[in-house]
Order: structure tokens, then C-alpha cells, then sequence
């Protein structure tokens, strides 16, 4: 006999995290220039729960910075009020770090942060606790052949592409 264990539909917790990417030739608006990647395009960032299934997408420039982002991102995800009733803890890494970010996410949204580092000792691949959930949703995403570069001319038309091949993923998984 299976016994089935009872799932909240709001998460407890949230992971966020950015990635940069190329953009088209003929793509021109919300585009600059992420030095520590050295890719001209935009940023997407994410916010998923710990299942990896996304909260929120926000697309910027490239040169947006990760605390700037994560507070936009932050900011879109605390309005869907309902959805994440729960929501305690935002996990991060080192790039979201500083006691100005984990200030504002205290002060504003009343989340706690938690900030994965990767040991300085360690070389090569890391399985970092909780983050590896978003770095596995960003390799879904590489699978869709649309958002390996975006070639959206709005940054509105790429996240609408981003939460479609996320329904994608979603409805295979229920088949």
C-alpha cells in the first residue's frame, strides 16, 4: 500500500538565480553588456520553488546588476499574494550577497535569505544544497531551441516565451 504525501500548493521556499544571454543581430531594446560573463544581450532572472517549477521571470539588460535584479524579481514574485502564502526562505548565491539586499528582502517582502557559497577548497563540478534546483530549470530552458539566445525585440516577449516552454515541460511531465 503507497501512501501519498500531502503537498501545499504555495512553496515554503524560493530559489533565485540569473543568466546571461546572447542576443540576435537585430535585437536592440534592453540590451547591454555583462562584463563578468563578457555577453552582450540580456539577463533572465529566475525564481522557482524547491520542485524547480518557476514563480517568476523577469528579462533585463544585461548589465543589470544580481541584487538590483533579485529586488524586480523579488518584487513581481510578492505581489502574486495567494500563490505564495507560504514563502519563508530565498535561497541565493554569492552574487545576491550584501547586507543592503538582505535588508531590503527582510524589510519588504519579510523573507529570510540564505546564501549557498561554493567552498573555496574544492575544484571542478560542486553540487550546491538548494541551488542546483534552478541551475537544473535553467538546463531545461537550453532544451528549447528559442531560448538557447534571445531573439525576442521585447524583454516582455522573452519571459512570455520563457513560462510557455515551462507549461511545456510541466504537461510532458503529466503525460
Amino acid at each position: 500500500m503507497r501512501i501519498e504525501q500531502q503537498r501545499y500548493p504555495s512553496p515554503s521556499e524560493a530559489i533565485i538565480d540569473s543568466q546571461s544571454v546572447k542576443s540576435a543581430a537585430m535585437v536592440s531594446q534592453e540590451v547591454g553588456f555583462d562584463a563578468g560573463k563578457k555577453i552582450k544581450g540580456r539577463k533572465r532572472f529566475l525564481t522557482v520553488d524547491t520542485l524547480g517549477l518557476v514563480l517568476r521571470v523577469l528579462v533585463t539588460a544585461a548589465n543589470v546588476g544580481e541584487r538590483e535584479g533579485g529586488k524586480q524579481v523579488l518584487n513581481l514574485v510578492k505581489q502574486s499574494k495567494q500563490k505564495i502564502s507560504r514563502l519563508t526562505t530565498i535561497w541565493v548565491d554569492g552574487g545576491f550577497d550584501g547586507e543592503p539586499f538582505m535588508q531590503w528582502v527582510m524589510n519588504f517582502c519579510r523573507w529570510i535569505v540564505q546564501v549557498v557559497l561554493r567552498p573555496e577548497e574544492t575544484k571542478g563540478f560542486v553540487l550546491l544544497k538548494k541551488r542546483w534546483v534552478v541551475e537544473r530549470t535553467f538546463g531545461w530552458f537550453m532544451g528549447c531551441r528559442r531560448l538557447v539566445r534571445d531573439y525576442e525585440l521585447l524583454p516582455e516577449t522573452s519571459e512570455t516565451f520563457i513560462y510557455l516552454a515551462m507549461i511545456r515541460i510541466m504537461v510532458r511531465r503529466l503525460a
